[in-house]
């Protein structure tokens, strides 16, 4: 059986980067932004529009949890009077619904692990990292100060967690949400990558 692995990922732990490898070593498709072209094709929305309200709450007030709740549905629900945060979201919902259907792969973010949740052949991962190891990767690789790396991992960390909160009720950073959490402090990118492959063998998701 051919896996689909989902993955939660602490800006700057090397989650994207990870899940690139671990695509690469099982020589299976990679979804990171692709999910928003594939959702912009798919749904009639424009690009921009989901770049835009990409893993962000932009509208407060409903219960957390309520949103997903609603949405879990399929494609049926969607009409020009739901909210637009709404209408992007079940326009991500639906692309991954549909890249998972399709065969194995690994997708990034955007609450694929709640979307896809009860498939047999589905592994769920979070990537972490301590503070210090999240800063000195986001420096290296975008050049910026450290205060402007820390600021950056702040608001976008907070989004992703109030991003999933809205959509599952759910706490992003819980363990009990995930199959396997790796802390790449520990381990850097190249052992995070063959602990995951061990992880699947065990499950007998990789020849």
């Amino acid at each position: 059986m051919d896996p689909i692995i989902t993955i939660g990922r602490e800006y700057g732990s090397g989650g994207r980067e990870i899940g690139k490898l671990v695509a690469d070593k099982l020589g299976v498709p990679f979804y990171d932004k692709e999910i928003l072209t594939r959702a912009a094709e798919e749904s009639g929305l424009c690009h921009e529009l989901l770049e835009r309200h990409d893993e962000k709450n932009t509208v407060s007030g409903m219960l957390a949890g309520s949103a997903g709740a609603s949405l879990h549905v399929g494609a049926g629900g969607m009409g020009l009077q739901m909210p637009l945060n709404q209408r992007v979201f079940l326009a991500q919902f639906d692309a991954i619904s549909k890249i998972a259907s399709e065969g194995p792969g690994v997708i990034v973010g955007r609450c694929a692990d709640y979307i896809l949740e009860g498939r047999e052949n589905l592994v769920r991962l979070f990537i972490y990292a301590d503070r210090e190891t999240c800063i000195k990767n986001v420096m290296q690789m975008y050049g910026w100060a450290r205060k402007d790396a820390q600021r950056v991992i702040e608001k976008t960390d907070k989004n992703r967690s109030t991003y999933y909160r809205y959509y599952t009720g759910r706490d992003w950073r819980d363990a009990s949400n995930y199959d396997l959490c790796i802390n790449t402090s520990a381990l850097g990118y190249e052992k995070s990558v063959q602990m995951i492959r061990d992880y699947l063998k065990i499950r007998g998701l990789e020849g």
